[in-house]
């Protein structure tokens, strides 16, 4: 649905929410990354999901002070997607962002992407750009440039990454639905779904959007939680989206999120149950190429698996970043 761009001459309200739960380390790296963004007509909306220590009582002085920054808090904890809702709902912003507790922006992130919203069609809901992200196992860098109509691109597995690359419109969000709290995890790759449905995307192609990934406490939960409930029920939610694109789409959809099953296994080490996903997916659709370099490796195990990897991030080392 067309939304109606903002021409009253005033730079357009950008409402920030950053979801947070214990991070009392990583909370201020973040929230600063957000105030001293390159563009002035921000409001900030924290919300402490329930931490042990409340976030109002941690943070330091000259954030709290800041007037464009609100804390929120639920006094249990609801998970992130019940408190980007809540930050959603507490918005007043043209535009809403989201950024986790854990992961930054570069200075020039918002004011980038308002300005590709001006120039964008009033089809555009979702403006997001390139991702950097660091972990244990090295730095990767996301460069999609897929732009309008994205349903298929999304159907075919491309990763536009994630809830701190967006900007949206907020008569995107009426159109779209919240974000769907029932999802522990791939929360925002569902909502793009959704998104996709009723505005189109556009890319900066620029890496503005930095992060950590990987949490050794949290991979194998974070694993067990797809495969038990975000897989058969995003397969219930999207499949007949598939469905309605024909074949190929309704097989590549299944081959693209089984393919991304059988590498969260893989980051929490259950490589039998990676090569089984992995062996699913190839069945889904053996035309399907993404899932061609992890198959092979993966039915050697650990060590096969890993010399593969370790080949595939030397080859891709030289990716220019921006």
């Amino acid at each position: 649905m067309p939304v109606e761009r903002h021409t009253d001459g005033e730079n357009p309200l950008v409402s920030v929410v950053i979801p947070t739960y214990g991070r009392d380390e990583h909370l201020p790296a973040a929230i600063n990354s957000v105030l001293n963004q390159q563009y002035e007509r921000i409001e900030l909306l924290v919300i402490d999901d329930g931490s042990p220590t409340p976030v109002a009582t941690t943070l330091p002085e000259d954030i709290l002070k800041d007037k464009r920054t609100e804390v929120v808090r639920h006094e249990e904890n609801r998970g992130a997607n019940a408190a980007r809702n809540t930050g959603i709902r507490a918005s007043n912003g043209d535009y809403v962002a989201f950024l986790d507790d854990d992961d930054r922006w570069k200075e020039t992130k918002l004011r980038k992407q308002v300005d590709r919203f001006s120039e964008s069609s009033p089809e555009t809901g979702v403006i997001y750009t390139w991702v950097k992200r660091e972990s244990a196992a090295g730095t990767t860098i996301s460069t999609p440039t897929a732009a309008g109509h994205v349903v298929t691109d999304l159907l075919t597995g491309t990763n536009f990454g994630q809830f701190s690359s967006v900007l949206v419109d907020t008569e995107a969000i009426s159109d779209a639905g919240l974000p769907d709290e029932r999802f522990p995890a791939w929360q925002d790759r569902e909502w793009f779904f959704r998104l996709a449905q009723s505005c189109e995307f556009q890319p900066v192609t620029e890496t503005l959007t930095y992060r950590q990934t990987g949490r050794e406490d949290s991979i194998t939960a974070n694993f067990e939680q797809k495969r038990d409930i975000a897989y058969p029920l995003f397969i219930e939610k999207h499949g007949g989206l598939a469905a309605e694109h024909g074949k190929y789409y309704e097989r590549t959809f299944l081959a693209s999120m089984r393919r991304s099953l059988a590498r969260s296994a893989i980051r929490a080490g259950r490589y039998g149950e990676a090569r089984k996903y992995f062996l699913l997916a190839f069945f889904a659709n053996p035309l399907y190429r993404p899932v061609h370099p992890h198959l092979l490796p993966s039915l050697g195990g650990e060590r096969t698996y890993e010399m593969a990897a370790s080949l595939r991030r030397k080859l891709t080392e030289t990716v220019p970043s921006k």
